[in-house]
């Protein structure tokens, strides 16, 4: 068997051509989500669970103002959601592209409503609508971290750069400069979080749904380039 196919004969996931720019597309959407979650709702990540870890430490120690039940409300959400991304995970080196979509459809969804509940909610932080953005946006992040640990693109986390910072800063040597794929394709993840959380930040200051809808339209976007990719 090739060692580059799964046993169906169909690419492995990390061969497949289509997923790098659909999972920088995702990153760039990580620090628009991020923003307004951070931003808008009290200090509190959606998307990086380390951070949320950390400042749940810092609430507990009653520490700078910093809130316990949101973060806490983001962790638990998350963990669900990548409960269920796990399970549709199952199989993925068979039918990795249905399982993807199905992660990037839902994502899309719930980001979408967490906008639409944004507008039409008075959002305030502490309140249940700010409590139910949190939940649905943490969901969706924890759906698709389980399918983007499932397909192991390498340097395509979506959602955390600590390990790809260390690899561009770590691969610095004569080795590491011959592998000027890699460092780009590391680069342009950090590129696409940082002009995510900048874009982000900025839309946040009119209005907690317009970066929220725009993630769900970045990842609707990057939905149909993967479908238009495989020619569905």
């Amino acid at each position: 068997m090739d060692g580059h196919n799964a046993p169906n004969g169909k690419p492995l996931p990390k061969d497949d051509r289509g997923l790098p720019p659909v999972l920088l597309a995702l990153t760039l959407t990580t620090g628009l989500i991020d923003a307004a979650s951070y931003l808008g709702l009290g200090h509190v990540f959606t998307a990086n669970m380390t951070g949320n870890v950390v400042l749940l430490g810092f609430g507990l120690a009653n520490a700078g103002g910093l809130p316990v039940v949101a973060p806490l409300v983001s962790l638990g959400a998350f963990l669900i959601g990548a409960g269920i991304g796990g399970r549709l995970g199952l199989g993925i080196a068979h039918r990795h592209e249905r399982v993807f979509l199905l992660g990037v459809g839902s994502e899309i969804a719930l980001v979408g409503i967490a906008a639409i509940v944004a507008w039409v909610a008075d959002v305030r932080i502490y309140s249940a609508s700010a409590y139910a953005i949190i939940a649905l946006v943490a969901l969706a992040m924890g759906v698709r971290n389980a399918i983007v640990r499932k397909l192991a693109v390498p340097d395509l986390t979506t959602t955390v750069l600590t390990m790809t910072l260390t690899g561009i800063a770590a691969d610095t040597s004569a080795e590491g400069l011959a592998k000027a794929g890699k460092s780009a394709r590391r680069l342009f993840a950090v590129a696409a979080m940082l002009l995510g959380a900048f874009v982000g930040a900025l839309l946040e200051k009119h209005s907690l749904g317009l970066p929220l809808a725009v993630a769900a339209g970045a990842g609707a976007l990057s939905f149909g380039a993967y479908l238009a990719a495989h020619g569905r």
